[in-house]
C-alpha cells in the first residue's frame, strides 16, 4: 500500500513538472516605432447664396381682440407682398406670436390698470437668391411690417465646401509632418491614423433693424460678405530615421 501511494505522488509531481515546462514564454516588448503627429486647419471662403430674414409686425390697441385683428390684417398683407416677390409659400413660416398686456401702475394702494395690448407676429422668410433680400424687406415695410429681427446669410452646398476644407487641412498636416521629418534627419513613412474634428464657424453678426415710416424710402445697404467654412484634422505618420 505504501509503495502504491509513493508511485501516485511521483506521477502527480511529474505531471506538474511537465505542465510547468510547457508554459509559453512571454514575448519581449517590441520597440516603439518613431512617429510624427501633426494637426492642421483648412478653410474655404464662400460667397453666400441664400438668406433668412425674420420680419415682424407689432400693433397696439386698447383691447386684445382689436390688436390681434389689426395685426393679422397687416401680417397677411406682408406675407402676400413677400410671395409676390417670388418667395414660395413653403419658405415662409411663423416663428413667434405674442400678446402682451401693457399695465400702468398708479400710486401705492391703487390697483394696476391695463391700458393697452401689444400683439407681435413674426415670420421667417428663407430666400435662395441674395438679390431678393432688399425687395422683400421693402415690400414688407410698405405693407405694415415694422421690425426686422434678424438677417442671416448662408450657403447651400455646405457639405461639398466642408470637404474642400478637409482636403486643405490634410495637405497642410502632411506638409508639416514632412518638414518635421526632414528637420529630424529622416523621412516621412506610412500614414498610420487620420482623424477629423468639427470646427464651429460663427455666423457674421447682423444687427437688428427697426425702421420707421420716414426711413423706409432710404436705401439700406445690405452686404452678404463671405462665409468661412473650417475643418480640422490630426494625422499620425511613421517616422523613418536616417540610415547609418
Amino acid at each position: 500500500m505504501r509503495g502504491y501511494l509513493a508511485g501516485t505522488v511521483m506521477v502527480v509531481l511529474s505531471a506538474c513538472t511537465s505542465a510547468r515546462g510547457q508554459e509559453p514564454q512571454r514575448e519581449a516588448p517590441r520597440p516603439m516605432v518613431p512617429q510624427i503627429v501633426t494637426s492642421a486647419q483648412g478653410e474655404v471662403r464662400v460667397i453666400p447664396d441664400r438668406a433668412t430674414i425674420t420680419i415682424g409686425v407689432q400693433t397696439r390697441r386698447t383691447t386684445a381682440a382689436d390688436a390681434a385683428t389689426e395685426n393679422s390684417r397687416k401680417q397677411r398683407a406682408v406675407i402676400d407682398a413677400i410671395r409676390a416677390k417670388g418667395v414660395a409659400p413653403e419658405m415662409i413660416s411663423t416663428t413667434n406670436f405674442n400678446v402682451t398686456p401693457e399695465t400702468q401702475y398708479g400710486p401705492q394702494g391703487q390697483e394696476p390698470r391695463t391700458t393697452s395690448y401689444l400683439v407681435s407676429n413674426v415670420v421667417a422668410v428663407e430666400m435662395r437668391r441674395i438679390d431678393l433680400v432688399c425687395p422683400v424687406m421693402y415690400a414688407a415695410f410698405a405693407n405694415g411690417a415694422n421690425q426686422i429681427n434678424s438677417l442671416d446669410f448662408g450657403i447651400t452646398a455646405t457639405d461639398s465646401v466642408r470637404r474642400v476644407a478637409l482636403a486643405n487641412a490634410v495637405t497642410k498636416a502632411r506638409a508639416d509632418a514632412e518638414t518635421m521629418a526632414r528637420a529630424a534627419g529622416g523621412s516621412l513613412g506610412t500614414l498610420l491614423e487620420l482623424s477629423a474634428a468639427e470646427v464651429y464657424s460663427p455666423p457674421v453678426p447682423r444687427p437688428m433693424i427697426a425702421m420707421s415710416r420716414a426711413a423706409q424710402d432710404t436705401a439700406v445697404p445690405v452686404e452678404a460678405g463671405e462665409e468661412v467654412v473650417r475643418a480640422s484634422v490630426t494625422g499620425r505618420w511613421q517616422y523613418i530615421p536616417p540610415a547609418h
